[in-house]
């Protein structure tokens, strides 16, 4: 059987319309039923849209829609930061610290100072694998 879509407006009123019949007496099986849904998406259309008017609704569904446009723009971004990071000869791995060892305040100033004076990532990153981890 094909999948029926509602529109929230339509969900609202069929909400309500199943609340009057359940506050009449009736069962929620037969009030889903009266809808033409079955129990288990009458409770979720409940949860979802329970306390909502039309044009609440209207909103959430508005900014459901651009919430996914914008979080497909960030990881499209994100991929493309990270093709030309990669495209530039820079990573992520070469700054980074082991989560064992941290160097002490001194040595994290030492570091800067040795970045600031042209010094490749590559050499930095084997300059920090090559200190000792005591304190």
């Amino acid at each position: 059987m094909a999948k029926k879509r509602h529109t929230p407006e339509q969900v609202i009123n069929k909400i309500r319309e199943a609340e009057g019949a359940i506050a009449e007496g009736s069962t929620v099986a037969e009030a889903a039923r009266r809808i033409g849904v079955t129990e288990q998406t009458f409770y979720r259309w409940r949860s979802e849209y329970g306390g909502l008017r039309i044009d609440q609704a209207r909103r959430l569904k508005r900014l459901e829609s651009e919430n996914s446009r914008l979080k497909r723009a960030v990881a499209d971004l994100t991929l493309d930061n990270q093709i030309l990071r990669e495209a530039s000869g820079e990573t992520s791995e070469s700054f980074t610290l082991s989560p064992v060892c941290r160097p002490r305040e001194g040595a994290l100033w030492r570091l800067g100072a040795t970045r600031l004076q042209g010094a490749g990532s590559s050499s930095l990153h084997t300059a920090i694998q090559a200190k000792p981890c005591g304190r």
